[in-house]
């Protein structure tokens, strides 16, 4: 797993990356938020785990941050802070855990497996981004596990994309599929997908100039 670690204590931060490392994860060590906020925006991760009380941008703000921007990865919070206020902030921000210094090394890594395992995508689902998956059984678009809700054009289209993955699918394609062969031009078509992107906590739909759009397959 590719983990992103926020921990402004240089000796823990050395201490969980080492003992992490050892399991086979992948750990990258921040210091200050900023530099989070600014890495996560072009860097893919499996698992964030932040501190609250860190330099420049605090762990709690930075999801919040990140939300706005449609990026959404699984975190766990590690902090001194008690305040019943700063625990219901981070899971009102849907963290997956919250972990009180001082704790267990092996506490964490347990907390990481379930993380682990709340994650894992059946094999009949189609990964499609981080946190979208397609159901392929169900005809059901997935958000972190959960169903979301589309109308029946958003989802045939989705569909239709999702069993593309990695191919370009032509508007003629869309007609076909979607509207039943009606006779609809393509800014119809345009439009109705583009109201389905702005839904979409993540850019999943990519707009192939020309062509049409398409699904890519995730790269990690």
């Amino acid at each position: 797993m590719k983990i992103l670690l926020l921990e402004d204590e240089v000796m823990l931060s050395e201490a969980i990356c080492e003992y992490l490392e050892a399991l086979n994860h992948s750990v990258d060590p921040y210091f200050e938020g900023q530099s989070v906020y600014e890495a996560l925006q072009t860097k893919l991760y499996d698992l964030c785990i932040l501190d609250i009380n860190v330099p420049n941008v605090d762990g709690l703000t930075l999801l919040e941050k990140l939300h706005e921007l449609k990026i959404h990865i699984p975190t766990i919070y590690i902090s001194a802070l008690v305040d019943i206020e700063d625990i219901s902030r981070a899971y009102a921000l849907g963290c997956y855990d919250y972990l009180k210094k001082p704790f267990h090394l092996k506490e964490l890594a347990l907390k990481i497996d379930r993380v682990v395992l709340s994650c894992e995508v059946p094999r009949v689902h189609l990964r499609l981004s981080k946190n979208y998956s397609y159901d392929q059984e169900h005809s059901t678009l997935l958000f972190n596990s959960t169903p979301q809700v589309l109308s029946k054009k958003q989802s045939q289209i989705i569909d239709l994309l999702a069993r593309n993955r990695g191919r370009v699918v032509d508007f003629e394609q869309f007609r076909t599929y979607v509207w039943d062969e009606q006779v609809v031009d393509n800014a119809t078509i345009r439009a109705e997908i583009n109201r389905l992107k702005k839904y979409l906590h993540e850019n999943v739909i990519q707009n192939v100039r020309g062509m049409g759009y398409m699904i890519d397959k995730p790269t990690s």
